[in-house]
């Protein structure tokens, strides 16, 4: 892969080892969030330029990507948001498949069908936006070939 950087483990000691764990095993372990799938984001850090990996909801439809920056619902964007701003370049583990993706943020009609892909996936992701004032983004990976 072409994303360079040190990496700088989470400080979330829970998500730190569920990524690495993931990653470890080819996603044969720490591969779900109360059952649902996961993946293994790789973002490039806005501030650091370092590697930062996220455990996130697997929302996969026709080999592309969606990533929900919902943070629970909190009033802030999670870290990795930011990332994604700065440099969309990323990388998914999905399993034990890893590949490149370039993201962008869904608008419009492009959101709302990924917006009803990921609530399909995880409900809560509805309960997570009434929570909070600010729109939860989704980005939209594709496949860099």
């Amino acid at each position: 892969m072409s994303l360079s950087g040190e990496y700088l483990p989470s400080t979330s000691e829970w998500a730190r080892t569920q990524a690495e764990t993931y990653e470890a095993t080819g996603g044969q372990e720490s591969a779900d969030m109360r059952g649902v799938p996961i993946i293994v984001l790789t973002t490039v850090g806005a501030k650091t330029g370092g590697l930062r990996k996220t455990a996130l909801m697997r929302v996969e439809h026709d080999g592309k990507y969606a990533v929900v920056a919902s943070k629970g619902g909190a009033p802030d964007h999670p870290a990795w948001y930011f990332n994604l701003v700065k440099n969309s370049r990323v990388a998914l583990q999905d399993g034990d498949v890893k590949k490149e993706y370039e993201a962008h943020m869904a608008e419009g009609a492009e959101r709302d069908e990924w917006w009803g892909y990921a609530t399909d996936v995880w409900p809560d992701y509805d309960e997570y936006q009434k929570k909070t004032e600010r729109r939860i983004e989704l980005f939209v990976l594709e496949p860099v070939d």
